[in-house]
């Protein structure tokens, strides 16, 4: 875990990893909640029988699913403190490089790409954030991440 006791902490780190978060394994239960929760209920992530004969011979993980997980990998990873506020401000590119099958165990390596100053006080942080597969030598999921942090 990383802790940042002040976000200007940030801009000497700028082009630097800053963060990897603890392993996370995608339960095909997660990817069934998830297919639940945006209507998302293609084959190839919620039917392990005809999945086992596609093309990756079970499940996978949808890549939203990935995506969504960026906070978790967050939490685990990195802390700010001193905050009174920090919201999500979108994201810049986003690459699913790799398919994530049932029982995979994923985690997120931080880049600090910039940190640029905005109104009220606050400081833009953008992040490249590599989700990892263990055991695989190619990221699952490249996204530039953006946050509004304010102290």
């Amino acid at each position: 875990m990383r802790v940042f006791e002040s976000l200007d902490e940030l801009r000497p780190l700028l082009g630097q990893e800053i963060a990897v978060s603890d392993w996370v394994t995608v339960t095909q239960q997660r990817i069934d909640q998830f297919a639940e929760a945006t209507g998302d209920r293609q084959w190839i992530h919620v039917d392990p029988v005809r999945a086992a004969s596609g093309p990756f011979g079970t499940t996978i993980a949808h890549g939203y699913l990935t995506l969504s997980m960026l906070p978790l990998f967050a939490d685990s990873a990195i802390e700010f403190r001193n905050l009174r506020m920090s919201v999500n401000y979108g994201l810049n590119r986003v690459r699913f490089t790799a398919p994530v099958p049932a029982g995979s165990e994923l985690r997120g390596r931080f880049r600090l790409v910039a940190v640029e100053d905005v109104a009220g006080g606050g400081v833009q942080v953008t992040t490249e954030v590599t989700v990892e597969r263990k055991g695989s030598e190619r990221p699952v999921c490249i996204a530039e991440s953006i946050a509004r942090r304010y102290a």
